[in-house]
């Protein structure tokens, strides 16, 4: 038998979890003070790890606010995927997906993380090929079963899913300076449901 096996194994458990105690200090302090305010000693002081435990884990602090942003898209994946499978059909299960997709913009941390910051730290391309494996890769996945279906008639669906998340974005930026935000949001909704009933057959 090979003893060295249960000490490798806590020992990438104790890993795992100092990695996550710094995402998860990361996206509190990142909320809270931004990313330019945002000091590496005062993320490790909030995971109660080391400065040399920070670099062990990320080169730097772009590196872990990319983490970051990473996490909080694959999370907002997953609470939409979850609300937009419980519809049977597949309008309904885009409708909701949108309305699950505002909700996540809505988040304080990923409000000021990936709608406000994520772009500019990490530049557009960066942004974009996160954005794309997440969140939207969801609404281009449903935009594509309509077509597939008959259901959309659009030649250009990559297109049509960047315009769509871009009205979100655009939403979720206005929403918590808005005098009336139920009555904003229900006007979005209404904008991009108009587009896309544009391209809808029957």
């Amino acid at each position: 038998m090979d003893k060295s096996k249960p000490e490798r194994s806590r020992r990438e458990e104790y890993t795992e979890a100092t990695r996550q105690a710094l995402l998860t200090a990361g996206r509190d302090v990142f909320a809270r003070e931004g990313y330019q305010a945002a000091g590496i000693e005062t993320i490790s002081r909030a995971a109660r790890v080391t400065r040399g435990a920070f670099y062990h884990h990320f080169d730097d602090k772009k590196a872990l606010f990319d983490a970051v942003v990473v996490s909080l898209q694959s999370e907002a994946a997953a609470k939409i995927g979850e609300r937009a499978r419980a519809q049977r059909k597949i309008w309904d299960r885009l409708s909701v997906g949108i309305d699950a997709y505002l909700d996540a913009c809505l988040e304080p941390a990923y409000g000021r993380i990936v709608i406000q910051e994520a772009a500019a730290v990490l530049g557009n391309e960066r942004y974009r090929e996160i954005e794309e494996a997440y969140p939207m890769a969801l609404l281009t996945a449903t935009l594509n079963a309509l077509k597939r279906e008959g259901e959309l008639d659009f030649e250009d669906i990559d297109l049509l899913s960047r315009m769509v998340d871009a009205m979100i974005c655009k939403m979720a930026l206005m929403l918590p300076e808005a005098d009336h935000p139920k009555k904003l949001r229900e006007q979005g909704q209404k904008i991009i449901g108009s587009l896309l009933g544009v391209f809808r057959r029957g």
